[in-house]
This record gives structure tokens, C-alpha cells and sequence, in this order.
């Protein structure tokens, strides 16, 4: 393999593996709110409990998710250099915007919400995880957006720079709103609402299971359960939608590619499940007739653009491309179906309690979730190739040239063993917490008794002392 392809093979490593964390962390943060707020609302010790025990296990998540995507921006300079150079001044802003707006903002409060549970009162502790959580929401968005530029480049000119052509800024407000910036961020926080829901779904299912924790349990799934509900219609039926009119607009390869589409044609069908034989330029499968068009042009008659219209070696991997999104497309499907049984088994005498195939079902659907969400990265990176930005610079223009193939190779088996290392103490620690489950929380004349260190996860047996003073 040669430099630029290992260079590939290791970014889609490590920005996938990093790519499991930020969705739970803005999943789980949205669930911590709700949890805050109905402590502060009716003082219920049970909220205080989840809101201790999901505080853990967010610190645990947050942790690996600084950890692993601190790596990617090092590669910008060891391994795509040229890519720097070319567009740093475009998206070297926005991620310098990520870190200095967002991530200080989050990390800022993030301390007082691990760790001040006991020194704050309620409402102060819940206004410190709602800063936390509003700046996650805040760094995706300027990464969301920082990688929408790249699919849709707008607002920027290339001139003759001190080494050589550079991409420069021209208007901020185009480079922040590209095209596909909206339909792209709401996707994105869809998806890890999703993801958070459930997480959180998951656990209280196996508690279920094992019947521990069982009232605690229930109102676990009675918080997770309408989110993951409503945001898995949403975005089946509106965000990704949504998506589609836009690929359809800006880029008729990419979703060529999407759906194996060759030729140009009208009432294009949209395949369920299928394989593209690329030599023949055909697809077999299972397809809706005529729903692509009404997707992409709100008509059966809407013309989808085939790949033939334009030069093969801008094509993406075609049946890469096709698999990656029918997987997500597929997932999608099934979880408005599991959202549907669910609700129906919780709204029918609350049977949802005592029917096990079902809470086997959600004790599994977080990896489900997060299979869809890399799913949905794959088709999105892998179908803007070969272009890593849109029409302006290719992937194979991007590397750094005075990488060999060795040393990418080397650090690609390092990375190998040390993600797998860190994730292996990932999975530890989070078991050790789930199996500890909500502890008792002792009260304090009104104030949150939250964990005094983060550390008594490590303990054998987890308790919250009283701090006076």
C-alpha cells in the first residue's frame, strides 16, 4: 500500500473510533438536563440518584472523547500537510473557533460539574451541566461545520500565497452557513440524541433483565424512550430528507453514488437492499420504484443525475458508497420500528416492564445506533471522494510528501494497539459504574451531594459522603 493510502486507512481509524464518544456525550448531555431539572423541580432523591450515577458514566465518555480527538488534528500536519497548507487559513478558523468558543466553555464548567456536586447547590450544579452541555453541542457544531466547508466550500477565493496557491476567506457568514451546513448539524444532533436515548435505554433494560434497580430503571426508560422515539422519525423522515435535496443539488456524484444511479433518468427507484456490480454498471436488489425522485424532487418525475454524466475518475468507490448508506438507511427504518413496539408495549398496561425479548431488543440498540452513526460518516467521507474538498482539492494532492509508507505504517500499528488498550479500560470502567449502579445519595440541608471526586468509580464500594462547609 503507499503512504497515501495507509494516511487514509489511519485517519478513517482514528476519526471512527473517536467518532463512538461525541455522539453519547451529546446524547447522554441532553438526558443529564432533564434529569437535573426534575431534581431542582420536585426534589425527588431518585432524580439526584440518576443524575450522580449518569454524571459518571458522561465523565468516563468525555474523557475518551477529548482523548482520541486531540489525534486527528496532529495528522492535519504529519500525515495531509498539503491539505493544511492549502486550506488553513479557511479551516484553520473554524477549528480555532472550536476550541476557543466551545471547548473552553465546556471544559470550563466541566470540573464543577464532576466534581462541585457537594459545594453546590441544586440549580447552581444544574447551570454548570447545562454549560457543559450547551458547549458540546457548541464544539460539534463547529467541527459539523468545519467538514461541511470541505463538501460545500463557499466563501473563499485562491490566490498566490507564501507557499504557493492558498485557499483564502472571503465572506465568514458563507463559510459558516455552505450549503450543506444546516440539514448537515441537525442530522448530527438527531443522530446523537439518538445515540444518548439509547445508551440510557440500554442500561435500564439490563437492569430490567437482571431486575436491579428496577424503579430507577423505569424512569430511565420513561425519560429516554420519548426521545429516541421522536428523533427517530424526525430523522428518517425529515433531517434525512432533507439531506438527500441538498447531495441531490450540490452533489450529484456523491449521491450517484448513494444509489448506484449510472444513467440520468426520471422516476429513479431507491434501493432497500442490493449490490453494485461497477463493471457492468448495473444494480441488483430490492428497490421502491420511483422513490428517489420523489426524495431528492418532491416528484415521481424528478430526474436523477447519473454518474455516466460525468468523468470516471471522479467517481466515488460506487458499491462502497451504495453498502455504507443502505446500512444507515436500513438502521434508520428499524428504529422507528423498535421506537413503535416499544411505545406500544409501554402504552399497553406497561407490559414493556415484563416482556424480555423486547428489553433485549434496547439493552442491544446503542450499538445499533452507533453502527448508523458511523454508517452515516462512512457514506458522507467515503462518497466525497476523491476530492477531500469538494471540486477544489484532491484526496491524492493532500498528503504530505516526505511520508513514507514505513512510518505510516508504524503508526498506524501503534495507534492499533493503544486504541485498543484505551478501549479495553473504556469498557472496565464503564461496567464498574453500570455495575455499581445509582447510589444512595445522602441529603445536606439542600444541597446536591453530588461525588466529591470523580475517582470513587475506582472504589469497590461507591458512596456519596456529606460535605459541610
Amino acid at each position: 500500500m503507499t503512504a497515501e493510502e495507509l494516511s487514509r486507512l489511519q485517519f478513517a481509524l482514528t476519526a471512527s473510533f473517536h467518532f463512538l464518544f461525541p455522539p453519547i456525550s451529546l446524547g447522554l448531555g441532553l438526558l443529564l438536563i432533564v434529569l437535573g431539572v426534575q431534581s431542582v423541580r420536585t426534589g425527588d432523591p431518585k432524580w439526584r440518584r440518576l443524575s450522580v450515577f449518569w454524571v459518571k458514566v458522561y465523565g468516563i465518555v468525555f474523557s475518551m472523547g477529548v482523548a482520541t480527538g486531540i489525534v486527528q488534528e496532529f495528522e492535519f500536519g504529519t500525515n495531509w500537510s498539503e491539505y493544511s497548507r492549502f486550506v488553513g487559513n479557511v479551516f484553520g478558523s473554524l477549528l480555532a473557533a472550536e476550541g476557543i468558543f466551545a471547548f473552553m466553555l465546556e471544559g470550563g464548567f466541566l470540573g464543577l460539574m464532576l466534581f462541585g456536586g457537594s459545594r453546590l447547590g441544586p440549580r447552581m450544579w444544574l447551570f454548570a451541566t447545562t454549560m457543559v452541555v450547551v458547549g458540546a453541542h457548541f464544539s460539534a457544531l463547529w467541527i459539523v461545520m468545519a467538514n461541511s466547508w470541505m463538501q460545500t466550500p463557499a466563501g473563499y477565493e485562491i490566490r498566490e500565497g507564501t507557499f504557493g496557491d492558498q485557499a483564502f476567506m472571503t465572506s465568514f457568514a458563507e463559510v459558516v452557513f455552505t450549503p450543506s451546513f444546516v440539514p448537515r448539524i441537525l442530522h448530527v444532533f438527531a443522530a446523537s440524541w439518538m445515540v444518548g436515548a439509547t445508551f440510557m435505554l440500554s442500561v435500564a433494560a439490563w437492569y430490567l433483565l437482571r431486575g436491579r434497580h428496577v424503579e430507577l430503571a423505569k424512569t430511565m426508560i420513561r425519560v429516554a424512550l420519548p426521545v429516541f422515539v421522536v428523533m427517530s422519525v424526525l430523522q428518517l423522515f425529515v433531517f434525512g430528507a432533507n439531506q438527500a435535496t441538498v447531495v441531490a443539488e450540490k452533489q450529484p456524484e456523491k449521491l450517484g453514488a448513494m444509489e448506484g444511479v449510472f444513467e440520468t433518468r426520471d422516476c429513479a427507484p431507491m434501493y432497500i437492499v442490493g449490490w453494485v456490480n461497477e463493471s457492468e454498471r448495473s444494480v441488483s436488489g430490492l428497490a421502491i420504484p420511483c422513490l428517489l425522485s420523489i426524495l431528492v424532487d418532491q416528484s415521481p418525475q424528478g430526474t436523477v443525475t447519473g454518474l455516466e454524466t460525468f468523468p470516471e475518475a471522479d467517481w466515488a468507490p460506487v458499491n462502497l458508497v451504495f453498502q455504507v448508506y443502505h446500512l444507515m438507511i436500513n438502521l434508520g427504518m428499524l428504529f422507528v420500528a423498535i421506537g413503535a413496539v416499544a411505545t406500544v408495549l409501554f402504552l399497553w398496561r406497561r407490559r414493556l416492564w415484563r416482556t424480555r425479548w423486547m428489553l433485549w431488543v434496547l439493552a442491544v440498540s446503542i450499538v445499533l445506533t452507533e453502527l448508523a452513526t458511523q454508517a452515516g460518516w462512512w457514506t458522507a467521507e467515503l462518497g466525497r471522494q476523491p476530492w477531500v474538498v469538494w471540486q477544489v482539492l484532491r484526496t491524492a494532492d493532500a498528503e504530505s510528501p516526505t511520508v513514507s509508507a514505513a512510518q505510516v505504517w508504524f503508526s498506524l500499528g501503534m495507534f492499533v494497539v493503544l486504541y485498543a488498550g484505551l478501549f479495553a479500560v473504556f469498557l472496565f470502567l464503564l461496567n464498574k459504574v453500570i455495575q455499581q449502579g445509582p447510589v444512595e445519595v445522602e441529603e445536606d440541608t439542600g444541597r446536591a451531594s453530588l461525588p466529591d471526586t470523580f475517582g470513587e468509580i475506582f472504589s469497590r464500594r461507591s458512596r456519596v459522603s456529606k460535605v459541610t462547609g
